[in-house]
């Protein structure tokens, strides 16, 4: 069987920056084996898998290289930005998983693909319940520590500490099946953050768009603004521009086409 493969740079302008994804559409849906195959073998940070359902609206399951993901952003940025190539005449899609429900998509005014999701706030964690392979697993104690469904948020005051921090993959390994993310505010942005998911996909995501359904909240009541654009400051980098309502976080990114090819499993 051959199956047509795309590959996207999500949350960035330029090739090589931002975060790969690999888009595949078919009309029923593969083996749960076969999908994992496939995203173990592409070996980026997800692979989507889209199946129509009716007019203009997917279903939409994302795949690590270890495992199936709940939720993932820049995937589903990267399925949009395929198909509003495939589809020009098309200005809105709707997506559906899951775990998040249903997602509308559009390309807003200024050219970028907005995704509409659910507002996924973290709440305080207690000193005494912040458990110590986090803190051990990270080489700068935090100033405050929040978690949602998806993972552990360790805050700061400095965004040169963000980008200083290293993580030992191993101990945070073990807060399963949560993941990490540190955040800090941003002098050039609103905020900066990078994330750590050694139990789910590998040791640095290098831009992630689910999890900024928690952190742009966290930072919209912070600084008192319901707009935030935030940096994910991994290597390769990427820029998310975030809206904050109480119920709903629309995230914006840009995209870029890398790779189109054909697969044979």
């Amino acid at each position: 069987m051959k199956l047509k493969m795309q590959v996207i740079d999500a949350f960035t302008n330029e090739r090589f920056k931002g975060n790969s994804a690999a888009v595949i559409i078919t009309d029923n849906w593969l083996s749960d084996s076969q999908m994992q195959n496939i995203a173990s073998e592409n070996n980026l940070s997800e692979t989507a898998y889209l199946v129509k359902n009716e007019a203009n609206v997917y279903h939409i399951r994302w795949f690590s290289p270890l495992t199936e993901i709940d939720f993932c952003g820049h995937a589903t940025l990267a399925s949009a930005f395929v198909l509003f190539s495939n589809y020009p005449e098309i200005s809105e899609f709707t997506f559906f998983a899951s775990a998040v429900g249903e997602m509308t998509i559009v390309k807003n005014a200024l050219g970028r693909i907005e995704m509409d999701f659910p507002n996924r706030k973290p709440v305080p964690v207690a000193t005494s319940d912040i458990p110590a392979t986090l803190l051990e697993g990270l080489s700068h104690t935090p100033l405050e520590v929040l978690k949602n469904d998806q993972a552990y948020f360790a805050i700061y005051d400095n965004e040169d500490i963000v980008t200083a921090i290293t993580a030992d993959a191993e101990k945070l390994k073990t807060l399963a099946p949560l993941d990490v993310t540190v955040s800090a505010p941003s002098t050039q942005f609103d905020c900066a953050s990078r994330y750590f998911w050694p139990a789910n996909g590998g040791d640095e995501d290098p831009v992630t768009g689910s999890i900024h359904t928690g952190l742009a909240p966290y930072w919209a009541e912070k600084l008192n603004k319901q707009q935030i654009v935030a940096l994910q400051a991994s290597k390769r980098s990427g820029i998310l521009y975030c809206e904050v309502t109480d119920s709903r976080v629309k995230i914006s990114g840009d995209a870029v086409q890398y790779l189109t090819g054909t697969i044979t499993v």
